[in-house]
């Protein structure tokens, strides 16, 4: 069955790039997520006003990729127990959050959570937040699939690669 799962950890540049190596992955997209503006441009989320974060939307086949190694990819290409930042990038759309679309998504989310947080792998507290997914605002084209654009495969060493800039 194809479902769809939307996470922000940070830049959604390089997120994207990590979520779309993952093999069964169908498509994914960048944009926003969380917010009260209803179609938000990239210069009023990096603004911090809107209440969105830079997310990246994940379709995937669920009878040949499980959510929970989504997850895993999730928690391992990010710092979770950083507030609203990530590296260089600072700021509220920068936030780590799981967005659930069913209830089976936010068990297995908080599940994933709490077995991380067992771990003892951060000494730190997680602060990343599983909510409901609302209102999906894709990104302008020039975001999409960015690093793939530019042939790099992170956003690390490129000057200004994560910044408010428009490129």
């Amino acid at each position: 069955m194809i479902t769809q799962a939307t996470f922000g950890a940070g830049c959604f540049w390089g997120v994207e790039e990590k979520l779309r190596s993952v093999k069964c992955v169908m498509k994914t997209r960048v944009g926003y997520m969380g917010g009260k503006l209803k179609d938000p441009t990239y210069e009023e989320v990096c603004e911090g006003k809107t209440g969105h974060v830079e997310v990246v939307e994940v379709t995937f086949d669920n009878t040949k990729l499980k959510y929970e190694d989504l997850l895993d990819v999730f928690w391992r290409i990010h710092n979770p127990t950083l507030v609203d930042e990530q590296g260089a990038d600072k700021g509220s759309q920068y936030h780590s959050v799981i967005f659930y679309y069913s209830e089976d998504q936010k068990k297995k989310a908080f599940l994933s959570k709490d077995k991380l947080m067992k771990s003892k792998k951060y000494k730190d507290e997680i602060v990343t937040e599983i909510r409901k997914a609302t209102e999906f605002f894709p990104a302008e084209e020039y975001h999409q699939k960015y690093l793939l654009k530019i042939h790099q495969k992170s956003c690390l060493g490129e000057k200004n690669a994560c910044s408010v800039e428009k490129v």
